[in-house]
């Protein structure tokens, strides 16, 4: 089959040990994004399939009109907003998806509180410059974590907090708050209660209708003044504008992201990155080598069955049938 990997930025793809079970397959990779689908469309014109790196990409109406050869998107992980599957169905596409590990996101997710709690990226930077000693940090040990869904991720995370002496509190679906209590965690009463008494508040939610701006302005403006805002779900679960209106006020008093509305983010003038109270990572919750591996074998094992006549993990199964 004629593939294409998109948004592959780091052009990490083919250095994986994965890569090798495409062998026989004319691969093609595209390091740059394109918003554009009309440009887009130009470098797929002769694609069948495609492989998504999670949701760099919109898969959209207006794409798939202009891509008659496509025949199967792999998905790296999930479905998410960024596709359509009724759309795509509408198009005689196939959809398969992978599974993705909560391992690399937990592990990041905690770094950043520890950096931002810590005050470590200032003090790395101070030194580089010659300065020494320019800031004290806090400790997690006797914080309150504040987990929003616990799931894989929030579990995991809850964990780390417990080896580090932290105490848990978890909000979310009741099923959620009910499993973190039998796992000897608290649950929070109310939302508003989560966010008041939480000095780090997390978020592990996945993004659907239902979760699009559920994170409101008073919420954060809720958080103590000390309090740690961290993010490494989805920018749109934030109300928008609502995170840089609270910080710029000083409620809560930090916050580190991993994700934002647009991407990816060039411009060096981006308002979060003019804050001094906020830690900005580029995305890299789930770009890790072992999760890379996972993610793409199963993506491209998903190409090599469907290839062969026996598609596995289809999302949308009815338009093998057509």
């Amino acid at each position: 089959m004629r593939i294409t990997i998109l948004d592959d930025y780091q052009d990490a793809v083919r250095k994986l040990d994965c890569f090798k079970i495409l062998d026989g397959h004319d691969v093609q990779i595209l390091k740059q994004s394109y918003s554009d689908p009309a440009l887009l469309a130009e470098k797929l014109s002769d694609t069948e399939a495609l492989v998504l790196i999670r949701e760099r990409t919109r898969i959209t109406e207006d794409l798939l009109s202009q891509l008659p050869k496509l025949k199967l998107i792999s998905q790296t992980g999930k479905i998410s907003n960024h596709l359509d599957l009724a759309v795509c169905s509408r198009f005689h596409v196939a959809v398969a998806e992978s599974m993705g590990s909560p391992v690399a996101p937990a592990e990041l997710t905690w770094l950043l509180i520890m950096n931002a709690l810590r005050g470590l990226p200032k003090a790395l930077s101070d030194m580089d410059k010659g300065l020494w000693q320019t800031n004290i940090g806090d400790c997690v040990a006797g914080k309150t974590i504040g987990i929003w869904s616990y799931g894989k991720i929030g579990k995991r995370i809850a964990q780390y907090a417990k080896a580090f002496g932290a105490q848990v509190i978890v909000w979310g679906s009741e099923n959620s708050r009910e499993e973190a209590v039998r796992d000897g965690f608290l649950a929070a009463a109310s939302k508003s209660d989560f966010f008041h008494f939480s000095d780090v508040v997390t978020l592990h939610l996945r993004l659907v209708p239902e979760t699009r701006g559920v994170v409101k302005l008073e919420d954060l403006r809720s958080m103590k003044p000390t309090a740690l805002f961290v993010n490494t779900s989805r920018a749109e679960l934030v109300e928008e504008g609502a995170l840089l209106t609270a910080l710029e006020t000083g409620v809560p008093g930090m916050a580190a992201v991993d994700v934002y509305e647009s991407e990816p983010i060039f411009d060096p003038n981006y308002p979060l990155l003019q804050l001094p109270n906020v830690l900005c990572t580029p995305h890299i919750g789930y770009v890790e080598k072992n999760g890379y591996e996972q993610l793409f074998r199963l993506a491209f094992e998903n190409i090599v069955a469907f290839s062969g006549g026996d598609p596995q993990h289809i999302a949308n199964p009815e338009v093998l049938t057509r």
